[in-house]
């Protein structure tokens, strides 16, 4: 294997609050991940995530933040803190990606939500736009009180490089799309639904066109937890309509039938596979080693959230 792989991990923390179902966050839980995070063998380059807090009720109650301390911050902090303990010099920067906030009044924050990246100190992140992610809510039909509950929707972008190769930028896409609108009548009557809503091909066309005028070249990724199957229309959108390519489907010469049974989530007993990694012609992927299908307790993150981790490496052609 080239030494230029780039290993990117794609992973839904639930807001680091497995334990009590989502409710609160917990610093076991958010220690836990760290680990299993920073125990990766050979070490993630680029870390995604989904589902992170800046600072709320929810995020700070069970694990109370030090002055303007993020959920952010305390989970770098403990992910250096065990590198720390192996003796490993590496160190991660990290950039958060603000999507919504529920409040009451102006200074309490119930929950937060957002999106995370994290970037290896031999990376240098030339742009990225955590000040103003792009929003990719759908949001037509719904009456303005409806709106204001609407949770936003967004695609974080960064734009990275390994400091010893200037010229080869990666851009990195960043998302989490809404469920199927549970108001629509397809929503009850359907069997399958995740990646079948309107709501969500809205969104997913809206992230298509940004990372289409976003990327510098054919040398990007887009992650996330989509809430869709393959072979959904929203799959579909960007597999066979767009031409992305799904490399771990790809690799492992799965079928969408095949990859439906490989599960990176779970809810009571659904099991869907609805996390993707999808990527432009310009990267060669090398292997999704340390990737495991939800419930597999041989996987260090079992039991850590209600997703499970992509881990993935490639190289730029």
């Amino acid at each position: 294997m080239s030494a230029h792989a780039i290993r990117l991990v794609t992973y839904n923390v639930r807001y680091f609050g497995h334990g009590t179902r989502g409710i609160a966050s917990t610093k076991r839980a958010m220690d836990r991940i760290a680990r299993a995070v920073a125990a990766l063998d050979p070490l993630p380059d680029v870390v995604c995530l989904q589902e992170v807090e800046t600072q709320s009720l929810r995020s700070n109650t069970l694990h109370p933040a030090k002055g303007d301390e993020t959920q952010l911050d305390r989970l770098l902090a403990a992910v250096h803190s065990v590198l720390a303990e192996s003796r490993s010099r590496a160190t991660y920067d990290a950039h958060y990606f603000p999507a919504h906030v529920y409040s009451v009044g102006k200074r309490a924050n119930v929950y937060t939500t957002g999106l995370a990246i994290l970037a290896r100190h031999e990376f240098s992140v030339d742009h990225h736009n955590a000040s103003g992610p792009h929003d990719i809510t759908h949001r037509s039909g719904a009456s303005s009180a409806l709106r204001g509950l609407k949770q936003t929707r967004i695609c974080a972008h960064v734009r990275v490089r390994r400091k010893t190769h200037a010229s080869q930028t990666i851009d990195v896409f960043n998302t989490h799309l809404s469920l199927p609108a549970s108001l629509a009548r397809e929503f009850w009557t359907s069997s399958v639904r995740m990646g079948f809503g309107k709501n969500q091909l809205e969104e997913v066309k809206k992230l298509a066109r940004f990372v289409e005028k976003e990327r510098g070249s054919d040398r990007f990724v887009v992650v996330g937890d989509f809430n869709a199957l393959p072979g959904s229309p929203v799959y579909e959108h960007l597999v066979s309509e767009l031409g992305w390519v799904d490399p771990f489907a790809r690799m492992h010469r799965l079928t969408q039938s095949e990859m439906r049974d490989w599960p990176t989530a779970g809810f009571m007993r659904l099991r869907m596979h609805i996390d993707h990694v999808l990527s432009g012609a310009g990267l060669e992927w090398v292997d999704f080693e340390d990737s495991h299908p939800f419930g597999d307790r041989t996987s260090p993150f079992h039991g850590l959230s209600d997703h499970v981790p992509i881990v993935g490496r490639f190289r730029p052609r």
